[in-house]
């Protein structure tokens, strides 16, 4: 059976402080995002996909093996949305792209932070690129992934209160506020 590993952060725990504690990132990814490793490891067991990759089962499975599967999946690829010493805005096509969708940066990053705050429960707000209509802001609930819908993911920011509660608590707003300072925008230009 093939294994699934917690992958690596891209950054030590207390890289993002001040705006995502170590405790956070401890929390975070130490004991959520390896329980979905270790849940999807347990899960798909004995079964069809005991030796499939990620990629096949969260497009195959569904119940608790997808969910498991999706979460491995959205909290890698938030963690490698974050950097130290980041923010700002991207460069080049993927600037453009935002530009001719939203109008302006500012434009874009106000719906992005208003789609994030009108997330509810658990929830994911991505940038995608979908074939058919460029790029676009979603939200999907809980774990569902926009791989699903053909789209390829950009840019994600996790609005499941455990991303932020032990630094912000109820305030989602300044998890968000915070998050743009943290964007690690050289990386999701080469993505997109």
């Amino acid at each position: 059976m093939q294994t699934f590993e917690l992958p690596p952060l891209p950054f030590a725990e207390n890289a993002l402080e001040p705006y995502i504690s170590a405790q956070t990132i401890s929390f975070h990814y130490g004991k959520h995002h390896k329980t979905y490793v270790d849940n999807l490891n347990k899960l798909k067991a004995g079964t069809d996909f005991a030796e499939a990759g990620l990629v096949d089962i969260i497009m195959n499975a569904e119940g608790p093996l997808f969910n498991n599967a999706a979460q491995v999946w959205n909290h890698t690829f938030y963690w490698n949305c974050l950097a130290p010493k980041a923010g700002g805005q991207p460069q080049g096509d993927l600037l453009d792209a935002i530009i001719v969708k939203f109008g302006t940066f500012e434009s874009f990053q106000k719906q992005f932070t208003a789609a994030a705050l009108a997330a509810f429960g658990s929830a994911w707000v991505w940038l995608v690129d979908d074939a058919a209509e460029g790029i676009k802001i979603i939200t999907t609930a809980n774990a569902d992934n926009p791989l699903r819908n053909e789209q390829d993911p950009i840019l994600v920011i996790d609005v499941w209160e455990h991303a932020y509660y032990l630094d912000k608590q109820n305030r989602r707003a300044d998890y968000i506020n915070d998050f743009w300072k943290i964007i690690d925008w050289r990386t999701i230009e080469e993505r997109y």
